[in-house]
């Protein structure tokens, strides 16, 4: 059976006639028999808000409303409501529950669980809208397949054992109906939930593709497809209508929003082809990833990446000496942190950190028990309100001129560090955030509007 598996995110089943036009899209592609949808827009904001610790029983109550108000809006135009009513009432009453156990225990588990319940309620909606459009159609509880580690809040899949399940419990469903499923949400080894990290869903839709063999993802949000960059900061930025999975993962990884960064993995192992496109226009058409495409070219765009933390180490210990990168490396590891980019001197190393799929409850990366462990080996500076800015292509690395014509276009700022030689397909600058906007219109002027 030749299987699509569509992801729609947050925006796209944000209301009721948000999930209209979606379940358009997946009933006029035949292909179609898995969909994974986000939380609706703003919910998972509000989960977010109930999960923290300064929130006094007046706020809670707030929030609580206004997450069921949400819902209720949409079962509200149903023409049987009746029929998920009572689901629906026992998830938000469970919201509620999980919201005052938080109160007296600060659990990552019972965090993680309580984050899951908007894609928990979106999934249930959005199948009985496509029930009501004559579909067979049914709401399934992915945390039977998405096993995962017990990392809450960033939680690891363990990809041999969702293939397994998927292929036990999910795929023989998928023959006669189409089954609607969450994203970003999974199960540890103990049965307890857990979430993949903000933005996980994309992730979710490629490791099931994967799992089930799909033949291609389609990843429906509200832009429709991939631009040389933000069409807000550059207003002549064009559509891509193809780009290749190197090309992809380096947008993602540096900043381009309408793809999760990890969602290429899974689609580079089975060579899944992705699609991105709009569910408001889908008419419009998208871009498509594919594993190779004709002609690249050397520039593809440009991609900003905010609110990024440059960690600067200085130890003297460093000079001449061996395993401190070991060593900085190592501690990081322990804490979940993965390096971003890097630049090093004799004694000083200054390095970006990864904030891909960082903690769903909104932590920041960077915590005191992390500085202390650094500090005892060097000594250590933290900037912030930096952004990073990638120009993304191909032959990069070893294309003569490419340094001059970025270069003048930055002349005018101040650059904290620049990354380049180690991947053919990015050169990276790190700026001031309050410059990122002009530098990336700069950039995209001269490398993409000249002669337009």
């Amino acid at each position: 059976m030749s299987l699509v598996v569509a992801k729609f995110g947050g925006t796209s089943v944000a209301n009721f006639d948000a999930m209209s036009r979606c379940a358009d899209i997946v009933l006029n592609n035949e292909a179609c028999h898995l969909v994974v949808v986000s939380a609706s827009s703003g919910v998972t904001n509000l989960l977010v808000e109930l999960t923290q610790a300064t929130v006094n029983d007046e706020r809670r109550l707030q929030l609580l409303k206004q997450i069921a108000q949400i819902q209720y809006e949409i079962l509200d135009c149903l023409t049987r409501p009746q029929d998920v009513a009572a689901q629906l009432d026992s998830l938000l009453s469970r919201i509620s529950a999980l919201s005052e156990a938080l109160v007296l225990n600060r659990s990552k588990a019972i965090m993680d669980e309580l984050l899951s319940m908007g894609e928990q309620c979106s999934s249930l909606l959005f199948a009985a809208v496509l029930r009501e459009r004559g579909a067979s159609s049914s709401s399934f509880d992915v945390r039977q397949v998405m096993l995962t580690d017990s990392h809450f809040g960033r939680a690891e899949p363990q990809i041999g054992e969702i293939a397994e399940r998927a292929q036990q419990w999910l795929a023989p469903l998928l023959v006669n109906q189409i089954i609607v499923t969450q994203g970003f949400i999974g199960a540890d080894s103990e049965g307890r939930t857990t979430t993949l990290g903000r933005g996980g869903s994309d992730y979710s839709a490629a490791l099931l593709a994967e799992a089930l063999r799909a033949e291609a993802v389609e990843i429906w949000t509200d832009v429709a497809g991939i631009y040389t960059t933000d069409p807000r900061l550059a207003p002549n930025a064009r559509p891509i209508n193809e780009i290749s999975f190197s090309e992809a993962a380096e947008m993602a990884t540096f900043g381009a929003k309408v793809l999760h960064p990890a969602t290429i993995l899974p689609a580079v192992r089975q060579q899944i082809q992705v699609f991105v496109g709009s569910s408001r226009e889908p008419e419009k058409g998208g871009t498509w990833i594919r594993h190779q495409v004709e002609n690249p070219p050397t520039f593809r765009a440009v991609a900003v990446r905010r609110d990024q933390t440059l960690l600067n180490l200085h130890s003297l210990e460093m000079l001449h000496a061996r395993g401190f990168l070991a060593e900085t490396f190592a501690t990081l590891a322990r804490h979940k942190i993965s390096v971003d980019l890097i630049t090093t001197s004799e004694v000083n190393v200054s390095l970006t950190l990864d904030k891909t799929g960082s903690d769903s409850s909104g932590q920041g990366l960077l915590n005191e028990a992390l500085l202390q462990e650094l500090s005892q080996h060097c000594r250590v500076r933290v900037e912030d309100g930096l952004a990073l800015v990638a120009i993304i292509g191909n032959r990069i690395a070893s294309t003569a001129g490419i340094c001059k014509r970025v270069f003048e276009v930055l002349e005018p700022h101040n650059v904290r560090m620049i990354c380049q030689g180690a991947s053919p397909h990015n050169l990276c600058v790190l700026v001031s955030e309050s410059e990122a906007a002009q530098v990336v219109k700069s950039l995209h002027q001269n490398l993409f509007e000249e002669g337009l």
